[in-house]
């Protein structure tokens, strides 16, 4: 499979990588983290200027119609300098949904100033007992003369303490852990009977623990048709793993090419220590496994467009499990590597260490994704 990219693909990552390295180096996302939000609205409106957060959209949506490839390699891009903005939560996860489910009134109203960089946008599908369960939902919407009412909890929902719209998954119908039944609907940030709160995450990011008591949403709050969301849930979740690993690849890379430096740059006995063999083997090594990251990721990331549902879980999977194993090479090595200052705050590898972490455990770690390639049902008749 050929891996080049075309001209304009080319252009847009120089376009991303000289925003990265002139307006939102890992200086900035330092001082993002003592905010309150996490991240700059002024950042995020100015990624919708540059058509950033409308590359994956089709135009007859309000965005570009470029592929789900094109936002992996913006993501790969923000990944090496630590761009907080919410672009997984409001682009991947929430604005996927809307453009997939959502009616032309319903995409007019909360997709098309998300694309615009007027808005963000959250998804609050995960619950205390669902773990990587997508189907485990005790959250119930029960139908009331003017639409439905919501009660339950959801935790851990990436720019749930900001968004200004929240996709939210509540069952329609059925028990709580029945795979039918299961319904998606957009509420409003300051809806009566939601509260949220704020919870700040390993990697210096937000999140938010959102609880819904009766938060009632009219009938045309439903996105697509009431109690047949699973599969559409599993189809975000996937396209969220892919994105984990673009942005991933981005941080692996940046640790990657700074350790190297700092091989060629750190002397002992009057030497870089980057002239002993066994610190050259282990950066080789490093270098192997930073390039099976990219490979299987630019592949997930265009299978992530596939109808192929079967493609679709076998290669985002595969991607997931390299960033899991070889991306921890690399991230381990890279600490090592830096001896004791590689673990402090101070030091920015640190961060890119923290931050992968996350990556690694969001949609799945890689335990999740290797169990679930095993269980595809071309792995079965390959044994």
């Amino acid at each position: 499979m050929n891996f080049d990219l075309s001209e304009e693909q080319q252009i847009l990552v120089d376009s991303v990588a000289k925003y990265v390295k002139n307006d939102s180096p890992v200086e900035r996302f330092r001082k993002q983290r003592d905010s309150e939000r996490g991240y700059e609205l002024e950042a995020w409106s100015r990624m919708g200027e540059m058509g950033w957060l409308g590359v994956a959209f089709p135009e007859e949506h309000g965005g570009f119609g470029g592929s789900f490839a094109d936002l992996a390699l913006i993501l790969e891009q923000l990944g090496r300098g630590l761009v907080p903005e919410p672009m997984i939560a409001s682009v991947v996860l929430a604005g996927g949904l809307l453009s997939r489910l959502g009616s032309a009134d319903q995409r007019k109203a909360f997709l098309d100033p998300m694309i615009e960089g007027r808005t963000t946008l959250a998804f609050a599908y995960g619950e205390r007992q669902g773990r990587y369960h997508l189907h485990e939902c005790a959250t119930r919407a029960e139908r009331r003369a003017a639409g439905f009412a919501i009660s339950g909890e959801k935790v851990w929902v990436l720019n749930g303490h900001a968004a200004d719209h929240i996709v939210v998954v509540a069952r329609t119908s059925g028990a709580q852990s029945d795979a039918a039944g299961l319904s998606l609907f957009v509420v409003d940030a300051n809806a009566q009977g939601l509260t949220r709160t704020r919870v700040p995450t390993m990697d210096g990011q937000r999140c938010g623990l959102l609880r819904f008591e009766n938060v009632t949403v009219g009938a045309d709050r439903l996105l697509g048709a009431e109690g047949s969301a699973l599969a559409h849930i599993e189809w975000a979740i996937d396209r969220g793993a892919a994105a984990a690993c673009a942005e991933g690849q981005g941080a692996v890379q940046e640790l990657f090419e700074r350790t190297v430096a700092y091989l060629k740059e750190r002397k002992q006995f009057e030497v870089p220590i980057g002239s002993f063999q066994a610190l050259q083997h282990r950066a080789a090594d490093m270098y192997a496994e930073t390039e099976l990251c990219r490979s299987s990721m630019i592949l997930a990331a265009i299978e992530a467009d596939d109808d192929d549902e079967e493609m679709r879980k076998r290669e985002i999977s595969t991607a997931k499990l390299q960033l899991g194993r070889g991306g921890w090479y690399v991230m381990e090595n890279a600490i090592q590597l830096f001896g004791g200052i590689g673990v402090t705050d101070e030091q920015d590898e640190g961060l890119f260490f923290k931050r992968l972490r996350v990556l690694q455990a969001l949609f799945g770690d890689a335990d999740w994704h290797a169990d679930r390639f095993q269980r595809l049902p071309h792995f079965a008749t390959q044994d």
